[in-house]
């Protein structure tokens, strides 16, 4: 591509992503990455067979997703939320700061063995259903624990955040040297993050109470095989990561195999299955890896491939700061699935020392925690909250992220780089 034809590429990516972020007349974010990708081919800047190649590079993301939606939904259908609900409630005993913390340490399990878009897919509709049944007033600031932990225990494990099996690629640490390199990192990030929620918040949660006497409903033996189903597919999750498989088939198939064993024993209830899966985030995705795939076509993944090298050639801690805390921002302008691409493509090009790809990895899955189309968990999870009538807005998000992303990402960068 020429210079101009370059340009042209640029914003086109540029525009569509900024409609991803602002949603303009409150069009779906899917509306505005196809919009981009579609332009792309039609103004003949990315040829269609290129374009399907993009497409087609997303297919375990797909997967993973449809897998983890279909546990979502049929788990919600079920009774399975509505029944961990109240025993979280119970929990709590009549403390909504107890509650707070119940569900940031039950999000944290969720995102490590279950992955954040999991946390954002499966944990959301559970914690609104425990705040409904509490009698909470203003259930947002349990919903953004949700969110924010979704990014914040996303290395604790590889197959903790998809974005790290992009970044490594067939250069995947062995899980103890995964463990030795991220566990202070991660532990640093959680708690930090935990604590500038629960400073943000705190005067919601003082002056909010919570029901003691809530009745626990009966878990049917469908929601009992939907738990069962989403405990098992944590055991394949880990199982494929050790094995140094993809993600993707494991998880729809896990996640199929279950949605189909409950339709059985309920003798129905496919099309009420399949209608109120969010399908919409399969063309958002697709169309992001169409314009990152645009996006390497110009040139700039050896451009960026050649200064990573340079820098880190001539000082390898100053390059792990500067790398991670640019794509920990540069992260909330493109979203961390594309940015995890090239960052990744990136990092593997320029053969990098493993501190500089670690902190790079660190400012991909935490970064996010900024803006609200920051990460596909969080665009995730809005759509969530949104399906139970809660809304959170780009700036709302933004001012609450200024506070919680930039301090855990110092003492995680810190946690890597110093110790």
């Amino acid at each position: 591509m020429g210079l101009p034809l370059n340009l042209a590429t640029w914003i086109i990516a540029a525009l569509a992503t900024l409609g991803v972020i602002l949603r303009p007349f409150s069009w779906p974010e899917a509306i505005w990455a196809g919009l981009g990708a579609i332009l792309l081919v039609v103004l003949g800047l990315m040829p269609w067979h290129v374009a399907l190649e993009g497409v087609a590079k997303g297919t375990d993301v797909y997967l993973f997703l449809v897998g983890m939606m279909l546990l979502s939904e049929i788990a919600r259908k079920e009774g399975l939320f509505d029944w961990l609900a109240a025993h979280a409630v119970r929990a709590a005993r009549g403390s909504a700061t107890r509650l707070f913390l119940l569900v940031y340490v039950v999000g944290t399990v969720v995102t490590v063995f279950l992955s954040n878009d999991a946390c954002a897919v499966v944990l959301t509709p559970a914690v609104f259903a425990a705040t409904k049944a509490a009698g909470v007033k203003e259930p947002l600031p349990y919903l953004l624990v949700c969110a924010f932990i979704a990014n914040a225990a996303s290395f604790v494990l590889p197959i903790s955040n998809p974005a790290n099996l992009v970044v490594f690629a067939e250069h995947m640490p062995p899980l103890g040297q995964w463990l030795a390199t991220f566990s202070l990192p991660s532990l640093l990030a959680i708690v930090a993050t935990y604590a500038a929620l629960r400073l943000t918040q705190n005067a919601q949660l003082q002056g909010e109470t919570v029901a003691t006497d809530v009745e626990t409903p009966a878990l049917p033996l469908g929601g009992k095989v939907a738990g069962a189903g989403i405990v098992a597919t944590g055991a394949v999750l880990i199982g494929a990561s050790w094995a140094g498989l993809d993600l993707g088939l494991p998880t729809f198939a896990a996640g199929l195999a279950t949605t189909l064993v409950v339709l059985l024993i309920n003798r129905g209830g496919l099309v009420a299955v399949v209608k109120d899966v969010s399908w919409s985030v399969l063309p958002l995705v697709a169309g992001l890896f169409v314009l990152v795939e645009a996006l390497e076509k110009t040139g700039v993944l050896r451009m960026l491939a050649d200064l990573l090298r340079d820098a880190a050639r001539a000082d390898p801690s100053a390059t792990a700061w500067a790398g991670g805390a640019l794509v920990a921002f540069g992260a909330n302008l493109v979203n961390n699935l594309p940015a995890g691409l090239l960052a990744g493509a990136s990092v593997q090009a320029a053969q990098v020392p493993q501190t500089v790809a670690g902190a790079i990895l660190i400012g991909i899955d935490l970064g996010p925690n900024l803006s609200v189309t920051g990460s596909l968990a969080t665009i995730l999870w809005l759509t969530a909250i949104r399906r139970e009538g809660e809304d959170v807005s780009a700036w709302q998000f933004l001012k609450l992220g200024l506070l919680v992303m930039p301090p855990a990402l110092v003492l995680a960068l810190a946690g890597l780089i110093l110790v």
